[in-house]
């Protein structure tokens, strides 16, 4: 019994013995390009983006038009739509999958610090209703970021629009 036991033990050791064996592989070079990482900086320019927009914005950044079913060498500029059910982005990209320009529209998201914190000081008795969150990126021009905000205090309506940092326009 001693020497099954033994047996046992030794052909347990010796296959962890040949498993620790390391093998060097030469690995092919890999290129990454990260083409619409100007559109992602520009959008995310607070902290506080609302979670379901943001991840639709990766989803934007992201996009490989190439990869796509649709893709074809015989356009310049592919429209394609991304949908959730808080808003839509219909994004432009060009024939090497460069992201042109966007337009975006949101509904009833989670308003940035900065804005709440505008109106409540600006109209303390007013409470918010709805909000539309709308954005125009550019590759040229870059990204101008809007809010309009509906307001209610008892019978009385108001709308305001405002910038990304609490700015009323």
């Amino acid at each position: 019994m001693k020497k099954v036991v033994l047996g046992l033990l030794a052909i347990g050791l010796s296959s962890q013995m040949y498993s620790q064996i390391i093998k060097t592989e030469q690995l092919s070079e890999v290129s990454v390009y990260a083409t619409n990482y100007k559109y992602f900086n520009e959008l995310n320019t607070s902290e506080e983006v609302s979670v379901p927009v943001e991840l639709l914005h990766r989803k934007v950044a992201g996009f490989n038009v190439k990869d796509s079913e649709f893709y074809q060498d015989d356009y310049d500029l592919y429209q394609v739509n991304f949908f959730i059910p808080e808003g839509t982005i219909l994004a432009a990209y060009d024939a090497n999958g460069k992201l042109i320009r966007t337009a975006e529209k949101f509904k009833n998201i989670n308003l940035p610090k900065a804005v709440k914190e505008s109106i409540d000081n600006r109209f303390p008795e007013w409470t918010i209703t709805k909000d539309i969150y709308l954005v125009n990126y550019q590759d040229t021009k870059g990204a101008s970021l809007k809010y309009k905000v509906k307001l209610e205090n008892g019978d009385k309506v108001l709308r305001v629009k405002l910038d990304e940092m609490g700015n009323f326009l």
